[in-house]
């Protein structure tokens, strides 16, 4: 994808443009929140969506997306087809929205849902597995140093279903949070589809295990 920093011209307000099949895609930031900068395995995360969307086709499919942040994933992930729920903490939902509306107001099949969601326990209740189905999973750097690494496990568990892909994007920076992936892997099949060294980056695929099976 294209990337091309805009300054602003009037006012206060700057933002970030990137193309994506000839389409520009405005990205406001902010400097509050660490979850609302734009981080590169989002980029990452877009840019294997672009190149195999033959693969990976999101065409009306259910897609839930962990930890949005500004929404550019959310966002190329609606212009591809599919039905997007974009989720984040309270504090960083206005940001969010804003960059998805904008983006997403003309060229998509389905206007993207932006909801707020807590990983762990308010899982089951916002997304009941009898009336929540997803077909895709995504998440971009939602693994770094917060405490609630266990809840996002959880979260990932409740939402994956037999049949769901997980598409995750991970920075690795310290051995605390790399420890993540041993324990993902012992509730889901996972497969390093890249691995950008100079970045730090890798993006998995990933399906649940047959509970049965689960720590063998």
């Amino acid at each position: 994808m294209a990337h091309r920093f805009y300054p602003p011209v009037i006012g206060s307000e700057a933002w970030e443009g990137y193309t994506f099949s000839d389409l520009e895609i405005r990205i406001k930031e902010s400097t509050d929140f660490y979850g609302a900068v734009l981080w590169p395995s989002a980029m990452v995360l877009c840019h294997f969506l672009e190149e195999n969307r033959e693969s990976y086709n999101l065409v009306d499919k259910n897609v839930i997306e962990l930890g949005a942040g500004t929404g550019l994933v959310t966002i190329v992930a609606s212009l591809l087809g599919a039905k997007v729920t974009s989720t984040d903490l309270p504090d960083l939902l206005g940001n969010l929205q804003y960059n998805v509306t904008r983006n997403t107001k003309t060229g998509c099949r389905y206007i993207p849902l932006v909801t707020e969601l807590s990983w762990g326990p308010q899982v089951k209740e916002r997304f009941p597995h009898n009336t929540h189905y997803f077909d895709y999973i995504l998440a971009a750097d939602v693994v770094y140093a917060h405490p609630f690494l266990d809840e996002l496990l959880d979260t990932f568990d409740h939402l994956c279903r037999e049949n769901t892909v997980i598409l995750w994007a991970m920075r690795f920076r310290l051995d605390p949070e790399n420890s993540f992936v041993g324990r993902f892997q012992e509730r889901f099949h996972l497969e390093e589809l890249y691995d950008l060294p100079t970045l730090s980056i890798k993006l998995y695929r990933a399906r649940k295990r047959d509970p049965r099976t689960c720590g063998v």
